[in-house]
């Protein structure tokens, strides 16, 4: 992911040059034409570097460095200068900032090789979630979260979207870690100072969900005894995260369409328009455009959430990491509950390796939580629930290597068919190319070729 940079220039044709400069180079652009309109995208975003004349009208651009060092995570200052004014840039270097340029620039090289020498002289905060972050959010840590060859793709996406303003629709079966993916987002972006609120729209009432959602004013309905903040107002400047998007009632949606349309709402029983400075992430385990075409979901709100679509990979397609996911938890259980469980018998974890789990993450939570607390120093298969092991009695293996062998035996017929070809393989196959590379994994093929 490239660097967010802020280019603070009040010569209108100096500055579009310059952004043009660094935008070719996959640069994340932003601009300001002033000091006073840069400090507060400072104080508003997370920038790595900022690029600043220093002779500006309003405040200087050294008085914008000076305020923007107090900020928490401040970017690092490049500035632009006039030759006669190199003393202040001197200065200004003496106190923190990284370099000057002398302007006019003597070449565009000029410019991109003292921005690439800034931003490799200190790590980036922004290209992964810390320990101490996470930690802060409640969550467990990066490496965790992304763990395993399928969580590859979504590891880059979420990346590649936190720095954006735009909606996002995160996609995944019940239990895959939808709002630990929002809230990861949350983390890596510019509004990360500011709340996150999550909602879940199944679990409140339809006829309490729009109250939850926008607030009331006293008197709106009955038992209204007082005006109440809803969560749009709570996440101002933050993120929303509307769980379980597909359950809301159709005259709610016209009502959020309206929100992320026009940015605006209205309390219950209120007039006064409020504005709603707050990103969008909403998730769902339906599939939206089948709602759509039964006449449950609003196609011009899917439109407007699906801006930057992720799905996530159910449990079943993540098996190369859930030995770490089971002593994740086993550590975690074993602390909650002051006990001292070495780890896992291999006949236990070979029960969990063989089980579908249809429950995703959330049902191995349950499965090893209950089991750290039956267990005394290993986790053992009767410390395991009955329905992992009856799921793996004999005939059942039996039946599962049956299929295994028809299954690896299309794919072998499929690639044959189409010269090696994976992409046109999987198309044949009707699975994903992400499918069709854990099949290869898991059958051994990929050296078969």
């Amino acid at each position: 992911m490239k660097a967010r940079i802020l280019l603070v220039e009040d010569d209108k044709n100096f500055r579009a040059f310059l952004e043009t400069v660094l935008k070719d180079e996959g640069y994340g652009i932003t601009t300001a034409e002033d000091g006073l309109t840069g400090l507060q995208l400072v104080k508003d975003e997370q920038f790595d570097l900022v690029i600043s004349d220093l002779k500006m009208p309003g405040i200087s651009g050294f008085e914008l460095f000076r305020e923007a060092m107090r900020e928490d995570n401040p970017p690092l200052f490049i500035f632009l200068t006039a030759f006669g004014r190199v003393e202040e840039a001197v200065s200004a270097i003496k106190n923190g900032a990284f370099d000057f340029l002398t302007k006019p620039l003597k070449s565009p090289d000029a410019l991109l090789d003292v921005v690439k020498r800034a931003l490799d002289s200190q790590p980036r905060r922004k290209d992964c979630l810390s320990l101490s972050e996470t930690e802060a959010a409640g969550l467990p840590p990066a490496e965790l979260i992304f763990a395993g060859q399928a969580m590859e793709a979504v590891h880059t996406l979420v990346h590649n979207v936190a720095v954006t303003v735009a909606n996002v629709l995160i996609y995944g079966e019940s239990g895959t870690g939808k709002e630990l993916i929002a809230r990861a987002i949350h983390l890596l972006s510019p509004r990360n100072k500011a709340s996150f609120i999550a909602i879940n729209c199944a679990a409140i009432p339809e006829n309490l969900l729009e109250s939850e959602l926008f607030g009331h004013e006293k008197g709106a309905f009955s038992g209204a005894i007082q005006t109440r903040k809803g969560k749009f107002e709570l996440a101002e400047a933050g993120t929303i995260f509307l769980d379980e998007i597909g359950e809301m009632p159709l005259a709610l949606q016209a009502k959020l369409l309206r929100v992320l349309q026009e940015r605006v709402f209205e309390r219950v029983g209120g007039s006064k328009e409020i504005q709603a400075n707050v990103r969008v992430i909403a998730a769902t385990n339906r599939d939206l455009k089948i709602e759509i075409a039964q006449k449950r979901f609003r196609e011009d709100l899917f439109y407007r959430l699906n801006v930057f679509p992720i799905h996530l990979p159910p449990l079943r397609e993540r098996h190369d990491c859930l030995a770490h996911l089971a002593e994740y938890f086993l550590q975690r259980f074993s602390r909650q509950n002051n006990k001292l469980i070495k780890g896992i018998e291999p006949e236990a974890f070979t029960l969990l390796n063989s089980y579908s789990w249809p429950g995703n993450i959330r049902e191995l939570q349950n499965v090893i939580e209950r089991a750290v607390i039956l267990a005394q120093d290993m986790i053992r298969c009767t410390h395991i629930p009955e329905h992992l092991r009856q799921a793996d009695l004999p005939e059942k293996r039996e039946g599962r290597e049956m299929l295994k062998s028809v299954e690896r035996e299309l794919i072998v017929k499929a690639l044959e068919r189409h010269k090696g070809n994976r992409r046109l393989a999987a198309e044949d196959l009707q699975i994903s190319r992400r499918s069709l590379q854990y099949k290869l994994k898991e059958f051994g093929l990929l050296n078969d070729e």
